[in-house]
């Protein structure tokens, strides 16, 4: 189930994530780490100030994605392990919020690509030797999973920047 795309504009935001390059099979080893940077956090007295995310900065589902888990944070942190300080930019996005199992997030995003491409949306992302490079493609946890165990009922907000 999904709520319609809107297109809507973002400030920007600082977070503290751990990025890695992954394949496709090994991707859930960075999103494995979330619980990690909220025990960081917790550690270092800084509160999240909003939902855990996954970025996606470079794809090329064949080869290799370079991606990153991350929370956000109200101000600015220091680099520390690999835990490390970001911004996620303002601007523009397609943003679409899905009900159900992590394994449906790919027909979610096949949803999203195709309803801006129905509109003529160009996407903020360039192509480059290792793959897709995204300005800002996210996917928002929105629910806790030890607060609702039926993954069929987890929601994720999809917000891919667009461009200028």
């Amino acid at each position: 189930m999904e709520a319609a795309p809107e297109i809507t504009q973002r400030p920007a935001q600082l977070y503290a994530g751990i990025s890695a390059w992954v394949t496709m099979a090994t991707i859930g080893s960075v999103a494995d780490r979330i619980p990690e940077i909220f025990g960081w956090l917790g550690a270092h007295g800084i509160a999240p100030a909003g939902p855990p995310f996954f970025r996606y900065h470079i794809i090329d589902m064949e080869r290799q994605l370079r991606v990153e888990a991350g929370v956000p944070v109200a101000s600015a942190i220091d680099d520390d392990g690999d835990v490390r300080a970001g911004t996620l930019p303002d601007g523009r996005f397609a943003v679409m919020t899905h009900t159900g199992a992590p394994d449906t997030l790919v027909t979610a995003t096949a949803e999203l690509l195709d309803w801006a491409a129905a509109r003529g949306l160009a996407w903020d992302v360039s192509q480059t030797d290792e793959g897709e490079s995204w300005g800002c493609r996210l996917e928002f946890y929105l629910t806790n999973p030890a607060e609702q165990p039926d993954v069929s009922k987890w929601q994720t907000q999809l917000a891919f920047r667009l461009a200028d």
